[in-house]
């Protein structure tokens, strides 16, 4: 009985022992399929290799469970994670979608920085159109105002283009210094009157400015013909030298016909100057051309250390009162390896100017190279320190000249005129102290004393007469020295003279063809004596 019972409570014992080893397996499987789907349904691109570790951890559950069967009692050994990019969410945690991984955009383009210490404004850029009929003004005067704020800017006036501006000005005195003005392009006046007005004295101005350059290969077009027309034959003033120049059949010359006043355009009589540099240091203008000018082409007023090269300028040589470079209140000035062409002087250097160097230049048509004119109205001239050397002229009315105005006062002195070369000059040598634009000028005893004149090397042909000089009786010439002068004649459509000298002293330190007797050797007797006040101080 004992032992049929014992039998009996092991079968039991060894039931219940399978059903809790059966029912172990069952949990642990789906367990491992809970967890694989999961997994599956939150990671589908890591579902291989999550099935792969799975399927191993089952083989090794079903193993250990033949092994050992408590091992349901046991807690699973923690599953080796894959390596991925992000780590996926823990068990029982809310499921948050991962951040798309956005590059972060490329920084924005900064505006382009100018190279240290320079920076250029088109004038395109500041809505200059450029075709030559829109007012560009404004453009212009935009981009000054951005190139002014600038050291060592640059404005740039593109080639292939024609702008139309009006009067302008570029300003100072509170504009940084080395500024380029890069004129490719070419710049025409406005012709209609409206535009100026009852007259202005310049067109473009550059005034008050440090280290200005003004340079490039474009043309400023002052288009003067509307301007000329209107002293035919109303406010014409007469070139005094002009009174020399006598047609063979003694005849008047006369003007070409012109319109008269009723069909003129209403132009103000007040006529610009083209370019205009005042008050300014360091100027410098090369390569451009300027053309047609209603008046004066260059102007410089008031400056210092003013440089000219490889400069054209271009009228015709009845254009009045258009000389090529005008001087005045300035000094330090060096111009060379131009060309000059217009219907006065190639170069007019006026009251208040000194140190001034000239070589190299091409002059003609025009009325040459002058000193003056000088003490108009009873002013006060000084001019001091000027070289003309190397220059060829042709077809002009003069060629270098002195001239200044009865009552003037003060001085011209150290002056030097030297390897000339002159093609078919009218008057080649001038000192005139009784110069006057109209057809009658008072005598007065004043005058602006000219002394230390030397001419050297002044070769050429001439058609009316080789040498003028006319001097004042209470202020006469004096210490003017000539050598090296071989003047020839070429008869053309003039009366011809002999040379004319009066009460102008000297030496002649060489021949002279012709022979310029009339000069007096030495010094005068007896001399004008300046008051302190209008005494030059050099």
């Amino acid at each position: 009985m004992i032992t049929r019972e014992s039998q009996r409570l092991r079968s039991i014992t060894m039931m219940i022992l399978m059903t809790i080893l059966v029912w172990s397996v069952t949990l642990e499987t789906c367990i491992a399929r809970k967890g694989r789907h999961w997994r599956h349904h939150h990671s589908r691109s890591s579902s291989s290799s999550l099935s792969d570790s799975l399927s191993s951890k089952k083989a090794k559950s079903h193993e250990n469970s033949h092994n050992n069967s408590h091992s349901y009692k046991s807690k699973p050994k923690p599953k080796q994670k894959p390596k991925l990019k992000t780590s996926p969410p823990k068990s029982g945690s809310p499921v948050l979608p991962q951040p798309p991984q956005v590059q972060p955009p490329p920084p924005s383009p900064l505006p382009l920085q100018p190279l240290e210490g320079s920076q250029e404004f088109n004038v395109l850029d500041f809505g200059a159109k450029g075709d030559g009929m829109t007012d560009d003004t404004e453009a212009f005067e935009s981009a000054w105002a951005s190139a002014c704020k600038v050291e060592a800017s640059t404005m740039i006036i593109p080639s292939d283009y024609i702008f139309l501006v009006g009067p302008i000005s570029f300003s100072g005195p509170y504009c940084q210094p080395n500024i380029v003005f890069q004129l490719d392009g070419m710049i025409v006046a406005p012709t209609d009157s409206e535009t100026w007005g009852r007259g202005l004295m310049w067109w473009i101005e550059f005034t008050k400015l440090k280290a200005i350059t003004i340079q490039g290969k474009g043309v400023i077009d002052g288009r003067g013909t509307v301007w000329w027309q209107q002293d035919y034959p109303f406010n014409y003033p007469i070139d005094d030298d002009f009174k020399l120049i006598v047609p063979l059949n003694n005849s008047v010359q006369e003007r070409p016909p012109m319109p008269i006043r009723s069909e003129l355009n209403g132009m103000p009589s007040i006529k610009p100057t083209a370019l205009r540099f005042y008050g300014s240091i360091d100027v410098t203008v090369t390569g451009i051309t300027i053309q047609n000018s209603p008046q004066c082409h260059l102007k410089f007023d008031n400056c210092v250390q003013v440089l000219v090269h490889d400069v054209n300028v271009s009228s015709p040589g009845d254009s009045p009162n258009t000389d090529g470079i005008h001087l005045q209140n300035t000094r330090d000035v060096l111009i060379y390896s131009s060309t000059l062409a217009c219907g006065d002087d190639c170069i007019s250097i006026q009251t208040g100017c000194s140190n001034v160097y000239v070589h190299g230049v091409n002059c003609g048509p025009g009325h040459g190279i002058s000193i003056g004119s000088l003490g108009k109205d009873s002013t006060k001239a000084c001019v001091s320190n000027i070289t003309v050397r190397d220059v060829v002229m042709h077809n002009t009315m003069t060629g270098v000249r002195i001239k200044t105005w009865q009552g003037g006062v003060g001085s011209v002195k150290g002056i030097v005129f030297s390897n000339i070369q002159l093609t078919e000059v009218q008057l080649p040598i001038v000192i005139d102290q009784f110069y006057c634009d109209h057809s009658k000028c008072k005598n007065q005893t004043s005058a602006v004393a000219v002394e230390g004149v030397t001419y050297e090397k002044i070769r050429g042909t001439y058609t009316v007469k080789p040498v003028h000089f006319a001097c004042s009786d209470s202020f006469p010439c004096i210490d003017v020295q000539l050598s090296g002068i071989e003047l020839k004649p070429v008869q053309q459509q003039y009366h011809m003279y002999e040379p004319f000298c009066w009460k102008t002293f000297g030496e002649l330190n060489s021949p002279t063809v012709p022979p310029i007797d009339c000069l007096q050797i030495g010094k005068p007797a007896r001399n004008g004596v300046h008051t302190d006040h209008d005494i030059c101080v050099l």
